[in-house]
Formats: C-alpha cells, sequence, structure tokens
C-alpha cells in the first residue's frame, strides 16, 4: 500500500523537506514518484526506516588497567596512557577501569565492576595491555564468560612482562594460603616458607 509524501513523513517522525533531500541524495527513495512529481512511499519502507538503527551496538568498550601495589602506581599511568593513545587511534569511545590488587585477588572492585558490566551484556569490547593485567591465572574463565556474552578481549600486547617482584608476591601468596592451611598462620614452617621466597632461597 502506497501513501503520500505528508503521510509517510508523520509516520516516520520526519519533515517532507528532509524526505525530499533523502531523495535527492539516495539515502531513501520513494517507492513510486508520478510524472507530476507526487512522491509516494511504502508501508515496507516504514519498518525499513524504523529498524534502521536497530542493528546500532551502543554497548560500551572498556579499558582496564591493573597493578598489584600502590608502589606501582607509575605503571599504572603507564598502562592508563598506553591503553588511552590505542584507543585514541582506533577511534574508541570507551570506559576506563582500574584496580590496585595481585592478579590472584578476585574480589577487587574494579575487577567485580567489570564481570558484573559484562554479565549485564553493558560490554562489546574489553581492552587490556597484556594479558595477565585482567587475572594471574585463570584467564580462560574470564574469557568463556566474555564469550558467553558476546564480548571481545583485546589484548594490545600478547607478551608476557610481569616483573620478578610482582610474581614472587603472587607466589608469596599463594604458598601463604597453603601454608597457613598445613601449618597455621602462627607456625615457624610457614614464616619459614615465606621467607626463602622473598629471598629466591627455595631448594
Amino acid at each position: 500500500m502506497l501513501m503520500s509524501i505528508g503521510k509517510f513523513s508523520k509516520e516516520i517522525g520526519v519533515s517532507i523537506s528532509t524526505l525530499r533531500t533523502w531523495d535527492k541524495t539516495g539515502y531513501l527513495k520513494p517507492a513510486k514518484v508520478l510524472d507530476n512529481g507526487y512522491r509516494y512511499y511504502s508501508d515496507e519502507q516504514i519498518d525499513k526506516y524504523l529498524n534502521v538503527d536497530s542493528d546500532i551496538d551502543d554497548r560500551k568498550i572498556v579499558l582496564y588497567a591493573r597493578v598489584s601495589t600502590k608502589k606501582q602506581m607509575d605503571d599504572l599511568d603507564r598502562q592508563i596512557e598506553n591503553l588511552k593513545t590505542y584507543a585514541y587511534t582506533k577511534g574508541y569511545s570507551f570506559e576506563l577501569i582500574t584496580d590496585i590488587g595481585s592478579g590472584l585477588n578476585y574480589k577487587k572492585e574494579g575487577l567485580k565492576k567489570l564481570i558484573r558490566m559484562i554479565c549485564n551484556k553493558e560490554i562489546k569490547k574489553l581492552v587490556i595491555l597484556y594479558k595477565d593485567r585482567l587475572v594471574r591465572f585463570s584467564f580462560e574463565l574470564i574469557e568463556e564468560v566474555c564469550r558467553i556474552n558476546d564480548v571481545e578481549i583485546e589484548i594490545i600486547d600478547n607478551t608476557t612482562v610481569s616483573k620478578e617482584q610482582e610474581l614472587t608476591d603472587d607466589l608469596i601468596q599463594i604458598i601463604t594460603v597453603f601454608a597457613n592451611r598445613l601449618y597455621g598462620s602462627r607456625s615457624k614452617k610457614t614464616a619459614s616458607l615465606i621467607k626463602q621466597v622473598k629471598y629466591n632461597d627455595i631448594k
């Protein structure tokens, strides 16, 4: 069923002059134009126009940066700068989330916020500088959560760059948990194990 340009303009909420401009530019041409120049549009064109924006993905792009301790604030600033430079180069509009805490700590506020956003389908792309900035272990689990929620993980640099001290801190955390369970938190054996790790004296 065809309708006049006036009725069509009301149906889609666009002025007649805009429709004429769209006809000239080829953006939206009438279904039929009579010899006298009258333009007519179809019901199908209404559906097509009103659904034009339905495929636009308005979910966010999130940049995530993390360091283990407050002593590494300079490193955090460098991560943020590199992430932003990369995002600007790609033309991304983004939200930045940062964390200070071990890669073994899954209760960091930034990480919890990030996972909530992923599960709520608020994110379409997650950008990190290095893989281990997200989590030290169980990256594949986070990756699967992202896959299920149609989130792409974009890693800028796939090389491993974790500093020795940061790895040592994470190792101490692991040993502390297991030693506490085996020997108790006040045990000399627990203290000895932690000391050996700190000073690279494990034999």
